[in-house]
C-alpha cells in the first residue's frame, strides 16, 4: 500500500511517502501559516516523482486551522484525481517521540491551554480546555515520568518539551485498520465551536 501523509498544525510541516517495500521518504520544513508555497512544492514534487497513492492520511491537529485546512483541501485534491482512500487523524497522537505514553499541551488563545493524554498513539482524554491557573495544577498532579510536550513555545510551564507531529508517523499508523481514523468530509479538530460570522 502505497501512502502519502500529510501534517500542517504546527510551525513545522512534514510530508511522508511510504510504500510496500518500505521506502520511507520525509520532508520538513518551517511551516510558515501565511505561505504555503513550500508545502505544495514539495506535494508536486512526490507527486512527479511516485505518482498516485492508495491512502491519503492527514494530520487534524488541533494546532493551526488554517494550516490543517490547507492540508485536507489539498488531499481532497489528490483523492479526486487518484482515487485514494483518505483519513484524518489527530495530530497531537502522532508526535515524534519514543514514549508509549504522554500528556500533550497547546496554546488555545484566548488566554486558554488545551491539555490531552496519548496512549498508543491512541487519544484517551481530551483535548480539554484551561486557563493557565487551572493547568498548572493539572500537570502537577500528572506523575513525573510521563513526559509532557507540546508544539508551542509555552515557557510559563517549565516541564514540557518541543516535539511536532510526524507525517512519517501518520503514514505507519495508516497502516493500522483497528485505529479509529475520521472519514470524509474531513475537519481540523475544533476545540471550540467555530465561530461564523453572519451577514449583516
Amino acid at each position: 500500500m502505497k501512502i502519502l501523509a500529510l501534517e500542517l498544525s504546527t510551525a513545522r510541516g512534514s510530508l511522508a511517502w511510504l510504500d510496500e517495500d518500505d521506502t520511507d521518504l520525509t520532508w520538513e520544513w518551517p511551516n510558515d501559516r501565511k505561505n504555503s508555497a513550500v508545502f505544495f512544492e514539495n506535494l508536486a514534487a512526490v507527486s512527479e516523482k511516485f505518482g498516485a497513492p492508495d491512502t491519503i492520511i492527514v494530520g487534524l491537529g488541533p494546532g493551526s486551522y488554517a494550516g490543517t485546512r490547507i492540508a485536507i483541501s489539498a488531499s481532497i485534491g489528490v483523492q479526486v484525481s487518484s482515487g485514494a482512500h483518505l483519513i484524518g487523524f489527530p495530530s497531537i497522537s502522532a508526535l515524534q517521540c519514543d514514549a508509549h505514553e504522554y500528556c500533550v499541551i497547546g496554546d488555545a488563545r484566548r488566554k486558554s491551554f488545551f491539555f490531552a493524554r496519548i496512549r498508543a498513539n491512541n487519544l484517551i482524554e481530551g483535548p480539554t480546555l484551561f486557563s493557565e491557573s487551572e493547568l498548572k495544577p493539572k500537570l502537577n498532579a500528572v506523575e513525573m515520568a510521563m513526559p509532557v510536550f507540546t508544539s508551542d513555545s509555552l515557557p510559563q510551564f517549565q516541564r514540557a518539551v518541543v516535539r511536532f507531529p510526524s507525517a512519517p508517523v501518520l503514514a505507519r499508523l495508516a497502516r493500522e485498520p483497528q485505529r479509529s481514523f475520521s472519514l470524509p468530509p474531513l475537519e481540523p479538530i475544533y476545540l471550540r465551536e467555530p465561530h461564523i460570522t453572519m451577514p449583516k
